[in-house]
């Protein structure tokens, strides 16, 4: 191949490229009026929402939990839910003695606890899952929620999430929870 050509269909591949790249991230749609937020599915004239039962933290909270900084005195557990088969269902994350957090998909929340040993318990309509994790005062964990949406049911577990991929997939999440 001629090196002019060639260097022309390079910079065809790369424009198209970069002007498809702004579509391939769908951006983070608002909170509701009333401080709920929904995930939708479907672009239909009837879509499919999934929506927090209670207000989500404000933007600036979203802000700081982003540059997921650890907590002094704290384990601060990150929860992440975001997977291609996950599109429905509302799923509550809790731990004996702490508030639950109810996840919608493609969200994440911060949860704030003692250091130590806990074991975090994800329920949803069909069933229940759980996970032991440990940390100490002033440590990062991430804690992947996986599922799958099927047209027989649905499954869900708790899994610990690889920090620096956790923190990739949630920079482009709603954060719906801000625990402790």
């Amino acid at each position: 191949m001629h090196p002019t050509r060639r260097r022309a269909l390079l910079f065809a591949i790369s424009g198209t490229a970069v002007l498809t790249s702004g579509c391939m991230t769908k951006p983070v749609r608002p909170a509701n009026a009333d401080g709920t937020y929904c995930f939708r599915i479907g672009k239909s004239y009837r879509p499919k929402l999934t929506c927090t039962p209670s207000p989500i933290p404000p933007e600036q909270i979203e802000a700081d939990a982003k540059r997921f900084v650890p907590t002094s005195g704290k384990l601060t557990v990150y929860l992440v839910r975001k997977r291609w088969g996950d599109t429905e269902n509302l799923v509550r994350v809790g731990r004996e003695g702490a508030p639950a957090v109810d996840m919608v998909p493609e969200s994440f929340a911060r949860w704030r606890l003692p250091a130590g040993n806990h074991r975090l318990t994800v329920t949803w309509a069909e069933g229940s899952a759980a996970l032991d994790i440990s940390g100490g005062a002033g440590e990062v964990a991430f804690v992947e929620v996986v599922g799958s949406v099927w047209a027989w049911g649905s499954h869900y577990r708790l899994e610990r999430g690889d920090a620096a991929e956790s923190r990739q997939r949630a920079a482009a999440l709603r954060l719906v929870a801000d625990v402790g």
